[in-house]
């Protein structure tokens, strides 16, 4: 099935958008990294990173539907496994000049990459999930979290988890990122877009079974409502808001920027 928006791939996308822009942070949300070779990965990623003069922000997941990993020839049973080795090569061949080990799926006698990232040591890593093990993993093994349609309280519960895990290994836990993805849509009143919003992320979303990810997270109604709703993430501990505008329509990014960002940004001022 076609979807109604183009899926463009993302480490190709951010590199042509490298290209345009000078100042913008440049993320994935989200990459999943069972699925990628993580030596390959290495290199990529630290090229983005050189060519954008240092702007890559890293998001990535273990990932949750079989169906990719059955495509692609990754044991979905063994992702959690495989996403912690790829984050260990990663990390190594960023920072070390001498890669050497033997992983599940990669030996690597005598591994070397440059040029490194421009980010020392490394560009950030974000991690996805919502199970225990992997608050863990974004507190301990990343340098923070990324949601994904959480309403405030669940943001908050998860979150603290998050840093008491890092406290708990000796991490500093005020050093930690996080943001949270958000749908939104803008309109007259939340009763003249609740439908319209409802009933696109019923059919081009999914919710992970056993996750604290809702609908009805959606923001909706018009800016001063939409503005509100949102000042509750940040009250919340949410660092940086990720939206997800209805459809991608250009005249609700064009609100977003012009009558929502600003009164975010003299809120947290």
């Amino acid at each position: 099935m076609q979807p109604n928006f183009p899926i463009i791939d993302s480490l190709t996308l951010l590199t042509a958008i490298a290209a345009r822009t000078k100042k913008i942070k440049l993320s994935t949300g989200i990459l999943v990294l069972p699925l990628r070779n993580p030596v390959v990965l290495a290199k990529q990623l630290s090229s983005m990173d050189q060519l954008s003069d240092g702007r890559l922000l890293l998001a990535m997941a273990a990932g949750w539907y079989k169906r990719e990993f059955d495509a692609v020839g990754v044991p979905f049973d063994q992702r959690g496994k495989i996403m912690g080795e790829n984050l260990e090569i990663l990390k190594r061949f960023w920072t070390e000049d001498m890669v050497e080990g033997e992983w599940t799926n990669h030996k690597i006698p005598a591994g070397v990459m440059y040029p490194k990232p421009v980010q020392k040591s490394r560009p950030p890593l974000l991690i996805g999930g919502y199970v225990d093990r992997v608050l863990k993993r974004a507190a301990v093994e990343g340098d923070g979290w990324l949601t994904y349609f959480y309403r405030p309280e669940k943001f908050a519960k998860s979150w603290a988890k998050i840093r008491n895990y890092a406290t708990e290994a000796g991490k500093d836990p005020d050093t930690l990122m996080n943001g949270a993805q958000l749908p939104i849509m803008i309109g007259e009143s939340r009763a003249a877009v609740e439908g319209k919003m409802m009933e696109w992320l019923n059919t081009d979303f999914d919710i992970a079974q056993g996750s604290e990810s809702t609908m009805d997270s959606a923001i909706m109604g018009t800016v001063d409502e939409c503005v509100a709703q949102l000042k509750e993430h940040l009250a919340a501990g949410v660092q940086k808001i990720v939206f997800v505008p209805y459809k991608y329509e250009m005249n609700q990014c064009e609100i977003i920027a012009k009558e929502i960002i600003p009164q975010l940004r003299a809120f947290q001022a």
